[in-house]
């Protein structure tokens, strides 16, 4: 029989048309038993003056990464938010999400000495402050989907997480989150039509459901005539380099407390043969170089609903005045605020289970300092 979890969540229609997920009645309440995880690096933009961005993404995607591995195939809701993530998970696996957020909380500390915090939050309490946790699911492929969260509950537990309540401590000294399958290996995507632009939309109390969806129409509207959409990863995928950019990056990820210098030392192998592979455009075994780069461009999560809207979008100067026109004006209303960043290129953390099957997942954001920039602009 199957679980919670499954009975609820694998119910869910797969939505292929990503400009239906306006419609909040596309999205379905999350069970009441449930619990919402989230987790965000303290002073995102500090470590980004750094120029550690490319850091602060693989840590914000090792939160879904170490989650994905803690439940053994299980799927579940989750949202990549640039420098952190949220997810929900049943009644059955609360503990286990508490375990993970623990264990990162101590890693991203020991391994980066980067502040992560975290806290995992009822959805029964969600609800006591009137806000919602509703979710649908987006297949941009037959390989993969990504959850979409309406209703006010994610941005509410987040505001909550900063204030320190529903905190989740970190674990003990040593603590290894199994994050197989996490990587960064593509080089970055250079923009083609202007600049890759980062958008990030949130409403305000004002702001009734239909109005942020009227908006959400508008935008993605004039993000429709875009090529492809906007998308920033060239159809045929990201291009590939040897040796492969921030290898000593990926090297910290995968070591698990073992030698950084043998890891580093492994990865630039192994990448070397994937880079003569992708070069070559010969298949080994069930392993085609030219489907899988095809299917990273299609994976790509560049655009997502979390109680508002979010973009990485290559776009062109007169799009980009259209949309920033659409975005003041419904702030000059009341209705939203916004944050927006451009930059020259696009890159992507990855996640993929295995090299052979579709179901890789790869979260987009902008080079230099992305959703995380444009946030910390519209907080501003």
């Amino acid at each position: 029989m199957k679980d919670a979890q499954a009975a609820f969540y694998d119910s869910l229609p797969l939505l292929r048309d990503f400009t239906r997920l306006v419609d909040p009645a596309r999205f379905s309440a999350v069970p009441g038993d449930w619990a919402l995880g989230v987790a965000d690096i303290v002073d995102s933009t500090g470590e980004i003056a750094k120029g550690r961005y490319k850091t602060v993404n693989m840590v914000g995607a090792a939160v879904i990464s170490a989650m994905i591995n803690a439940l053994h195939g299980k799927e579940f809701p989750y949202v990549f938010g640039g420098d952190g993530a949220g997810f929900a998970v049943p009644a059955s696996e609360i503990d286990t999400a508490k375990a993970v957020l623990a264990d990162l909380r101590r890693w991203a500390e020991e391994e980066f000495s980067i502040s992560l915090r975290a806290a995992l939050v009822p959805v029964a309490e969600i609800r006591k402050a009137g806000k919602d946790l509703r979710v649908a699911r987006y297949a941009p492929s037959d390989g993969v989907d990504y959850a979409m969260f309406s209703g006010g509950g994610l941005a509410w537990a987040e505001a909550q997480m900063k204030a320190g309540t529903f905190t989740v401590p970190p674990a003990k000294p040593g603590a290894q989150p199994d994050l197989t399958g996490l990587s960064c290996r593509w080089s970055n995507s250079k923009a083609r039509n202007g600049q890759i632009v980062s958008v990030v939309v949130q409403p305000t109390a004002n702001a009734t459901e239909s109005d942020f969806a009227d908006l959400a129409r508008s935008v993605l509207s004039a993000s429709e005539g875009l090529e492809r959409s906007g998308h920033p990863v060239p159809e045929d995928g990201p291009p590939i380099s040897w040796p492969p950019p921030d290898v000593g990056l990926d090297a910290r990820v995968s070591r698990a407390g073992n030698n950084l210098l043998l890891q580093r030392i492994k990865l630039l192998g192994q990448n070397f043969l994937i880079a003569l592979l992708f070069v070559s455009g010969k298949r080994l075994g069930n392993f085609e170089p030219a489907h899988y780069k095809r299917m990273v461009s299609r994976n790509a999560d560049y655009r997502k609903f979390d109680d508002g809207l979010k973009m990485t979008l290559d776009c062109d100067a007169a799009t980009l005045a259209q949309i920033r026109m659409m975005l003041e004006q419904a702030r000059g209303q009341g209705k939203i605020r916004y944050g927006l960043h451009a930059q020259d290129e696009a890159m992507m953390t990855c996640i993929v289970p295995s090299a052979t099957r579709d179901d890789h997942v790869h979260f987009v954001d902008g080079a230099s300092g992305g959703y995380a920039q444009a946030a910390a602009t519209m907080y501003a």
